[in-house]
C-alpha cells in the first residue's frame, strides 16, 4: 500500500518536471524554430514531403483543412477495415484467425481511426499480427497525430496566424513527436520485460498435465504508442493488466507518465505559442488540481474497500476485486484516473469492478473531456470553455467579451455550443435507446444501478473517443457496434470540424487593443471562474447520470 501511495507522488512530480520540457519542445517544433532532432529528422521529412506530393509549408483555408481531415480518415476506415476482412489471406497470421464479421471489423476501423480504441473483441484470438501491427498500429500514430495537427491549427487560429497544412503537421507530428518518443520508450519496456517478437504462441504443459497456448507478438512498440497517443486499445484482451503488457510497477510508473505527457505538455505549448507562458501555466493547474482531486476520491474508495465485505470480515480490507496484486488500489485508482482523463482507455484493472467513488471519477472524465483531454483535442476544448468563459462573464459585469486581442461574437458562441452539445447528445441518445429495449440491446451483465452505469459508461467512452469499458457488458453485437460507431465519429469529427471553422473566423478578425474595460484571461480569478464553469455545466449536463449510476450504487452499498 505505502508502495503505491508514493508511485502516485512520484508520478505527479514527474509530470510537473516533464510536461514543460516537452510542452517547450512541441512549441519551437510547431513555431518552425530549430531543434536538436534537425540533423536527424529532416532528411527523413524531406523524402517523405517530397515523396508523397504534399505542398509542404502552404497553408489552407477552413474549408480545405477540414475537407483533408475528413478524406484522410475516410480512405485509412477503407483501407484498414479491407486488412482486417482480409486478414486470413495475409502474411503474419501464425494462428490462421480468420476475418471478423463485418460490423465487428467496422466498429475496429472506425475506433482506431477516431483515437478511441474502443475494443469488442479480445485482440490475441481476433486478429493477427499484421492486422494488429500494420492496420491498427498504423491508425495508432496517424489518429493521434491529427489530433495534435488539429489542437496546433486551432491555436494558430485563436492567435490570428493562418492555419497552417494540415498533412505537413500530421507527418511532423509523427516524425518530430511521437515516433522519437515511442522509439525510446519501446527499447525501455522491452529491457523491463515486454516482448517483441513475430514467433507464435508458446505451448506449455500446465501442473495438471493439460497444454496451454500462451499467445505473445510484437507487444513492445505496439504498448508505448498505445499509451503515449491515447489510444489505448491492447495487444492481448485484458489490455494493460496483462503481464505482457505491464508486466511491473516499472513499466506502469512508465506507462502512466508517458500517457499524460503529451497532453499535459501541449496545454504549455499553448503559452508559449501565443506569448503568454503564464496562462498556460494557470490552465495547467486548474487542470491538475481537478485531477488531483480525482486521484484522492478514486483511491481513498478503492483503499477503503466494499462495506459489506468489511462488515463481513470485520474489518476494513481495500478493494482488490478485478484488480491486480502487483499495483494494488492506489495504482489502480491512478491509472483508472489517468486514463479516462487522457481519453487514453487502456486499463491495468477492471473499471467495472471499481468502487462507487471510481465509476463517478471515470465517467466525471468522460463527461468533462479536460482532465486531461485527448490527444490535442482536450486542449482544445480547454480553450472553447475559455472563450464561452470570457462571454459569459463579459456578459455578467458589462465587459467586452474578448479572447487574445479578437472579439467573441455569434459565430464563436454557435461553434463553441456545438463543441460541447454534441457530446452528450452521443451519449444520451442511444443510451435512452438501449435501456428503452433492456432484453434486446443492452447486453447488461449486472441488476440494477450499476446496469445503467455499464451501458452509460460504453456510449461516453465512445462519445469521448476514450474506448475504456465496464467489461462485462454483451457489446460484440449488431446494435453495439454500429450505435457506438455512430457515437464514436459524431464524438470525433463534428467538434474536429467545429474547433476549425471557430479558428479560421478567429483568425480572420482585426485585433482589438486591449483597454481598461478588457477582461484579462491570464489571471488567478478568472482561470478559477474558468474552473467552476466547466464543473457547473458539466453537473448541469450529466449529474441526473451519475445519480442513477454511481452515486445510486454507492446509496446502494450501505
Amino acid at each position: 500500500m505505502l508502495q503505491g501511495f508514493f508511485q502516485v507522488i512520484l508520478v505527479l512530480m514527474v509530470l510537473v518536471a516533464v510536461a514543460p520540457l516537452l510542452g517547450r519542445y512541441m512549441a519551437q517544433v510547431f513555431l518552425g524554430e530549430r531543434t536538436w532532432l534537425d540533423r536527424f529528422i529532416s532528411p527523413i521529412e524531406r523524402v517523405i514531403f517530397a515523396g508523397s506530393g504534399v505542398l509542404h509549408g502552404r497553408s489552407m483555408t477552413g474549408g480545405r483543412y477540414v475537407r483533408a481531415v475528413l478524406v484522410s480518415n475516410l480512405v485509412m476506415i477503407g483501407l484498414v477495415y479491407a486488412i482486417l476482412m482480409f486478414q486470413g489471406n495475409l502474411p503474419l497470421n501464425p494462428t490462421g484467425l480468420a476475418a471478423p464479421s463485418w460490423d465487428l471489423g467496422l466498429h475496429t476501423a472506425i475506433s482506431f481511426t477516431t483515437n478511441t480504441n474502443q475494443q469488442h473483441y479480445s485482440g490475441e484470438t481476433t486478429f493477427s499480427d499484421f492486422s494488429q501491427v500494420g492496420a491498427l498500429g498504423f491508425l495508432m500514430f496517424t489518429s493521434a497525430a491529427t489530433g495534435i495537427a488539429v489542437a496546433i491549427a486551432f491555436v494558430r487560429g485563436l492567435t490570428g496566424r493562418s492555419l497552417g497544412n494540415f498533412y505537413t503537421d500530421l507527418i511532423v507530428s509523427i516524425t518530430r513527436i511521437l515516433l522519437p518518443i515511442s522509439i525510446v520508450g519501446a527499447i525501455a519496456l522491452l529491457m523491463a520485460g515486454v516482448p517483441e517478437t513475430f514467433a507464435g504462441p508458446v505451448v506449455a504443459q500446465t501442473l495438471e498435465g493439460a497444454t496451454q497456448h500462451i499467445a505473445r507478438g510484437p507487444v513492445a512498440h505496439f504498448e508505448i504508442i498505445k499509451e503515449l497517443g491515447e489510444n489505448g486499445g491492447g495487444f492481448f484482451g485484458i489490455n494493460s493488466a496483462h503481464p505482457f503488457e505491464n508486466p511491473n510497477n516499472f513499466t506502469n510508473l512508465l506507462e502512466t507518465i508517458i500517457m499524460l505527457v503529451i497532453p499535459a505538455g501541449l496545454i504549455l505549448t499553448y503559452g508559449y505559442i501565443v506569448g503568454n507562458p503564464k496562462q498556460g501555466w494557470l490552465i495547467f493547474g486548474m487542470v491538475f488540481a481537478i485531477y488531483a482531486l480525482f486521484i484522492v476520491l478514486a483511491a481513498v474508495g478503492e483503499y477503503q474497500g466494499n462495506p459489506r465485505i468489511n462488515q463481513v470480515l470485520g474489518g476494513q480490507q481495500p478493494n482488490l476485486e478485478g484488480e491486480e496484486t502487483r499495483f494494488g488500489p492506489f495504482l489502480t485508482a491512478l491509472w483508472a484516473v489517468s486514463t479516462t482523463g487522457t481519453m487514453c482507455g487502456a486499463i491495468n484493472g477492471l473499471h467495472d469492478s471499481l468502487m462507487p467513488t471510481g465509476g463517478f471519477v471515470t465517467l466525471s472524465n468522460l463527461f468533462l473531456q479536460i482532465v486531461w483531454g485527448g490527444q490535442g483535442t482536450g486542449t482544445a476544448y480547454l480553450f472553447v470553455f475559455l472563450i464561452l468563459t470570457v462571454f459569459l462573464t463579459g456578459l455578467m459585469v458589462g465587459r467586452t467579451p474578448e479572447f487574445l486581442g479578437r472579439k467573441i461574437e455569434k459565430r464563436e458562441i454557435v461553434l463553441a455550443s456545438l463543441i460541447l452539445l454534441i457530446h452528450p447528445i452521443a451519449i444520451l441518445i442511444p443510451t435512452a435507446i438501449t435501456l428503452a429495449f433492456p432484453e434486446t440491446l443492452s447486453g447488461i451483465s449486472n441488476p440494477g444501478f450499476h446496469g445503467i452505469s455499464q451501458v452509460v459508461y460504453e456510449y461516453a467512452s465512445a462519445a469521448a473517443n476514450n474506448g475504456s469499458g465496464f467489461e462485462g457488458l454483451g457489446d460484440n453485437t449488431l446494435w453495439w457496434n454500429l450505435s457506438t460507431s455512430f457515437s464514436m465519429l459524431a464524438g470525433r469529427y463534428v467538434p474536429l470540424v467545429a474547433l476549425v471553422f471557430l479558428a479560421d473566423g478567429m483568425a480572420r478578425k482585426q485585433t482589438v487593443p486591449e483597454t481598461a474595460g478588457t477582461l484579462r484571461t491570464d489571471t488567478l480569478l478568472f482561470t478559477g471562474v474558468t474552473a467552476g464553469s466547466i464543473l457547473i455545466l458539466g453537473a448541469l449536463t450529466f449529474l441526473p447520470l451519475l445519480v442513477l449510476g454511481p452515486v445510486a450504487a454507492a446509496f446502494n452499498l450501505g
